[in-house]
């Protein structure tokens, strides 16, 4: 029965693996959703914590990316596919718990961790998939179309995030937290689209056990792991810090937070597949050099606008505001260009079967900088005030350009690839 449907929808010109793995992205990337995009209401409103205690909850958020490595090479034997299923578990478990009791704070933080895990192994691991299922000359338009795909559906769910506590369906005063309950249940039914992944893709290497699983640290790999590093600095700023302008300085909740991403959702699936077209087009070079200048820019007006902001005490509207709104958009939709790391790091792999291990020791750095980032920012929120938190990011973001700068252009690299194999 497998290999008919198989084949009836080969003969479609669809590809059954594919097809699931899109499923896959869309399903995870709403379960997602149900939590990341309010968790800062959350912290805030349930728990009532500072800005420095924010911080601080990013230590047991992130650690799971600093575990990414290690936790996967120990389920390694599982292979790619597999372990994406104990992924999907464990981030149920961890957003049930919170969904269904309101627990002390240290024990909340535990739960976090349980669906932060989940999460983050499920980062590389759908990057190495994702690839491996992708045409030799369609990557960057296939890493497009899954970033798009994330997108269509995190515009989907900022619509009923957005309604769910407008109409008072969702809500933090409660005793049960339904939209983590929606959310737990959205990560099941992603366990079992896992699970049919794992059916379909028997036999291909995505999907084989016993990889022999390390911490790769080549020298060829330098500029993806500065790229990973700088990116530890800046998603902090994006998700932590940017949210947390809006979240504590302009007093605004979920309703507004989820309006926020409906927009840049929205914006987000047309912008991620004119990337992916781009960059096979115009090349990753050219791409690094288009996110650097973004993130410099970005973080420039961040940081003068939050300057403003906390000067003058506003919380309300005006044109302050709404720049603060319109730079988060900016902000998020610049956080995107990510995928052009994975597809830089498969242009320049040494080899095809360790991209899934780069990947990890790539998110397991990322993390280590994450978590110093977060108790950095933190810091200087309280001690010098939150601008600088933006100026700091804006200055690193210098990295960017510089690796933009040294990369080869993609035609030299190709040429040096293959020069080095035929040695």
């Amino acid at each position: 029965m497998r290999d008919r449907l198989k084949n009836k929808l080969l003969n479609k010109g669809i590809r059954i693996e594919m097809m699931l793995f899109f499923i896959l992205i869309a399903v995870v990337a709403l379960g997602n959703n149900m939590g990341d995009s309010v968790f800062s209401n959350y912290f805030k409103e349930v728990y009532n914590v500072t800005a420095s205690q924010r911080a601080f909850i990013e230590f047991p958020r992130e650690l799971p990316g600093l575990l990414c490595a290690l936790v996967i090479g120990g389920l390694s034997f599982l292979g790619d596919a597999k372990t994406v299923v104990v992924t999907q578990i464990l981030a149920s478990i961890g957003l049930m718990a919170l969904g269904l009791f309101t627990p002390p704070f240290g024990i909340m933080l535990i739960f976090l961790f349980t669906n932060s895990l989940g999460m983050h192994l499920f980062m590389p691991l759908s990057d190495s998939i994702g690839m491996s299922l992708a045409e030799p000359d369609k990557v960057g338009q296939r890493m497009g179309q899954y970033g798009s795909i994330k997108t269509l559906v995190s515009f989907l769910a900022g619509i009923i995030v957005f309604f769910g506590f407008r109409t008072g369906s969702f809500s933090f005063s409660s005793d049960i937290k339904w939209i983590f309950v929606l959310g737990a249940c959205i990560f099941a039914v992603a366990t079992v689209v896992s699970l049919f992944l794992v059916k379909y893709t028997k036999g291909m290497s995505i999907s084989g056990g016993n990889k022999k699983f390390r911490l790769v640290f080549r020298y060829r790999y330098r500029y993806y792991y500065i790229l990973t590093i700088l990116h530890g600095v800046q998603k902090q700023i994006a998700y932590v810090f940017g949210s947390w302008v809006i979240v504590d300085l302009l007093l605004k909740g979920a309703d507004i937070m989820s309006l926020l991403t409906i927009i840049s959702s929205f914006i987000g699936v047309f912008f991620l597949r004119l990337v992916g077209k781009v960059m096979d087009k115009l090349g990753i070079r050219f791409m690094l050099f288009t996110e650097a200048l973004i993130f410099i820019f970005v973080y420039t007006i961040y940081g003068f606008v939050v300057w403003y902001i906390s000067e003058n005490a506003i919380s309300g509207a005006g044109f302050s505001v709404l720049l603060v709104y319109l730079l988060f958009i900016l902000d998020r939709l610049s956080m995107q260009l990510s995928i052009v790391k994975s597809v830089y790091l498969r242009s320049i792999a040494y080899d095809q079967s360790e991209i899934t291990s780069v990947l990890s020791t790539g998110t397991s750095l990322d993390h280590i900088v994450a978590i110093l980032a977060a108790q950095l920012s933190g810091f200087i929120w309280t001690q010098f005030g939150p601008q600088y938190v933006f100026f700091m990011a804006a200055f690193l973001s210098l990295g960017n350009l510089f690796v933009a700068w040294r990369v080869k252009p993609d035609s030299e690299a190709i040429a040096a690839a293959k020069a080095k194999e035929e040695v």
